[in-house]
């Protein structure tokens, strides 16, 4: 494979504050989070009223399976929406992906129950989950580039902000499950309450969509003029998308384990109040949110690669004492010790994640190449975590089974930061 490409972008004329094209690029990427957040916070919920069968784990699985079902569709999203932004600039490839997810969002919010609309019901969920995992495709892709095709030798904390948003919204969708766990009885959970944090996601879509209108674009037309991306991207690419995502599978397994997965299995396998998991979820985001930026500025001082490493290499050392520890001690204050460190261990490596990934693709196809990339890295480590956890812990009956998976992914990037070290560890 060839060393990591070091091409300058177009240069971008700062017509408008950072702050502005920070929050342009990654709010469609914490409203999707958000979703994401809310559909796993209450999966217990939805199991129940889509997917109802005489045995809990089955009900659950074929929730989480819905859920993973629709990654499948994210490189493809990726490639799509990725193509348009090559071809006609990241400004537009984000304000499409936003229109996207907010339809989707739309759906999950007012979609009839089984019991009203039958085998309609868990269809058009799944649907409404595809189109959502579609847009999301494009979204990282898109919005990473516009971050890193800056004049700035900030290129870690500018592209760490991706992840912190994703944090941000994780906070926020701990603290609806939190609020609606408190205030209404399970029974107006079922009836309406898992509805309420997609109707806030759908509040949030129209600020983005005008902040997204009024930014500048990062993508020349001279550069797009003659691009196929998508054709560039599998003739030429596909060694850098295989790396990036062996890069990605410590951290997007972390990210889905610990906060999509852990509300879950706060309540079924250490039989702790639901409000235990969010609460958990809630300290983990608030690391990521905080911190997350503050890494991607170590990353662009100490470098990169180094950073990843030391977090990989952490996480595979302790998660296994760590499962063991809550099983044979489960208790809120055990569950929040371990969270701390899942978090910080995350946002050491989120920090310089999104630049390390970026510097893997040239200008023409960047947009395609972090998209398809980033995608195909969150549907094999990450969209079928749950679902695979789940079924680890039915096969094994053991409930530190799921640390296993975790090891596993952080050996692969280990392996992949180990093989390309001297490229990783640049500078872009």
């Amino acid at each position: 494979m060839q060393s990591i490409v070091t091409d300058q972008p177009a240069v971008r004329q700062d017509n408008g504050p950072l702050k502005r094209l920070i929050v342009a690029s990654s709010i469609g990427n914490a409203l999707e989070w958000f979703d994401f957040a809310a559909y796993g916070f209450f999966a217990v919920t939805l199991s129940k009223l889509f997917f109802p069968a005489h045995d809990d784990t089955v009900s659950l699985l074929l929730t989480f399976g819905t859920f993973g079902i629709s990654y499948v569709f994210r490189p493809l999203g990726a490639l799509v929406l990725g193509r348009y932004a090559d071809r006609h600039g990241r400004k537009a490839g984000l304000l499409a992906a936003l229109w996207l997810t907010t339809v989707g969002t739309l759906v999950c919010a007012l979609i009839p129950t089984y019991a009203s609309i039958g085998i309609a019901a868990p269809i058009g969920l799944m649907l409404a989950r595809v189109l959502i995992a579609f847009s999301t495709g494009g979204e990282f892709g898109s919005g990473t580039a516009l971050m890193i095709e800056q004049q700035s030798a900030r290129k870690s904390f500018l592209g760490s902000w991706q992840f912190s948003s994703q944090g941000a919204a994780t906070v926020l969708a701990s603290f609806a499950g939190l609020a609606l766990s408190g205030l209404l009885t399970p029974a107006q959970i079922e009836s309406w309450g898992w509805r309420m944090p997609f109707v806030f996601g759908l509040l949030v879509a129209p600020v983005g969509l005008y902040i997204r209108r009024h930014i500048d674009d990062t993508l020349q037309p001279s550069q797009a003029k003659h691009a196929a991306p998508v054709r560039d991207l599998l003739a030429h690419h596909l060694g850098r998308v295989a790396l990036a995502a062996g890069i990605m599978a410590v951290s997007t397994a972390a990210s889905y384990l610990m906060i999509l997965y852990m509300p879950t299995y706060a309540v079924k396998q250490l039989h702790l109040p639901a409000s235990t998991g969010f609460a958990a979820t809630v300290l983990t985001g608030a690391i990521l949110m905080i911190f997350t930026p503050l890494m991607g500025h170590f990353a662009d001082r100490y470098g990169r690669g180094r950073m990843m490493v030391v977090s990989a290499t952490l996480t595979l050392l302790t998660i296994y004492p760590c499962f063991r520890w809550l099983i044979g001690s489960p208790s809120f204050a055990v569950l929040m010790a371990i969270m701390v460190l899942a978090g910080a261990l995350k946002a050491i490596y989120f920090g310089p994640l999104a630049a390390v990934l970026a510097s893997l693709f040239p200008t023409t196809v960047r947009s395609t190449g972090l998209g398809f990339s980033y995608n195909i890295g969150v549907m094999v480590f990450g969209g079928f975590t749950p679902w695979l956890v789940t079924a680890m812990i039915g096969w094994t009956h053991d409930p530190v089974s799921p640390a296993f998976y975790l090891m596993a992914c952080a050996v692969l990037s280990l392996c992949c930061i180990g093989i390309h070290h001297r490229s990783i560890v640049k500078h872009i």
